[in-house]
């Protein structure tokens, strides 16, 4: 199986780690990701971090050991969730205005 064909859901409450709440390969991980995608939750690819959390039971809290790692993406996914859709509209302008100045 490749590394691709795998997913793994997360939920953090911000009081305790980090725990696993869905895991699948093939067709139940396409499952978890539409699922997200649907719901607006931030998807982040990462095949080696994903085999490691699929080895996890779930309901498990993620290891200490990966605590950063979950915790930069935690991050990275409030800080995309509190971006406005002004925001990214803005951030779309800039760059289009950006690929027109400097066309390659």
């Amino acid at each position: 199986m490749d590394k691709e064909d795998l997913a793994v859901a997360l939920y953090y409450d911000g009081d305790s780690a980090p725990k696993i709440t869905a895991t699948g390969s093939e067709d139940i991980a396409r499952q978890i990701i539409a699922l997200a995608l649907s719901h607006d939750v931030p998807v982040y690819e990462n095949p080696e971090l994903v085999t490691l959390l699929a080895t996890l039971e779930l309901g498990d809290e993620i290891p200490e050991i990966l605590y950063r790692t979950i915790a930069e993406l935690i991050c990275f996914a409030y800080e995309i969730k509190a971006m406005s859709e002004e925001d990214m509209r803005k951030n779309e302008r800039e760059n289009k205005d950006r690929e027109n100045k400097d066309p390659p």
